[in-house]
């Protein structure tokens, strides 16, 4: 094979080696030295330390904690925690499906971001539309002042918030825009991913897993 051959192919198996890096792993489990991890979305996938699974190496595993690496970088995971670490993080956000697979308690987690900002998500199908604590809005520079007064009703009673529209909302390869959020001066631990979002999308479940498929 001509070198510009060997040169043309070898960036092509670069390039499909980055397509099929995981972009979301969770640890969902341990069972004795093994880690029951999520990668991706797929089923829960039970790896020994030094094993790897969708380009996902398990370096380490200790009570409800473990290191992973991929592509050389090692992440520390915590137990039905989702992280972001390679992957379809810096591609266009051109896909149109989202699959969930539910942790330990039945929840569906997510990394995600809004305008560009990474957020923790959780599916919320009750949810009026996207919700998250002023200190999340904070964080990621969201003006919430100058939205809409509204008043919440939440399970510590009623409470000011603000409603506005966000530019992106993205999970995964997969982004949408101009979306309805509320912003609640209540601590929350997630970013709620209510209907506003979900409307966007037909919803089946395929087994325990969620599926989320673009319409618009």
């Amino acid at each position: 094979m001509k070198p510009l051959a060997l040169a043309t192919a070898a960036c092509l198996l670069a390039a499909v080696a980055v397509a099929h890096a995981a972009s979301s792993v969770m640890l969902t489990g341990t069972i004795g030295s093994r880690a029951i991890l999520i990668v991706n979305g797929a089923p829960p996938k039970t790896v020994a330390v030094g094993e790897s699974f969708q380009g996902v190496k398990l370096v380490s595993l200790q009570a409800e904690q473990a290191v992973v690496e991929l592509e050389g970088k090692r992440v520390n995971l915590r137990m039905d925690t989702p992280v972001s670490i390679g992957g379809g993080g810096g591609s266009g956000g051109g896909g149109n499906r989202i699959v969930l697979s539910p942790d330990s308690r039945g929840h569906y987690m997510t990394q995600g971001a809004i305008n560009g900002r990474a957020v923790t998500f959780m599916l919320d199908t009750g949810a009026t539309s996207i919700a998250l604590s002023a200190a999340d809005a904070e964080r990621i520079g969201l003006d919430y002042s100058k939205g809409q007064r509204i008043q919440m009703n939440t399970a510590n009673g009623v409470s000011q918030g603000y409603k506005l529209r966000v530019q992106s909302v993205r999970v995964g390869d997969v982004e949408v825009y101009d979306i309805d959020a509320v912003v609640s001066q209540q601590p929350m631990p997630f970013v709620l991913l209510g209907n506003s979002f979900i409307n966007r999308f037909s919803m089946r479940r395929d087994a325990d897993q969620m599926v989320l498929e673009k319409r618009y």
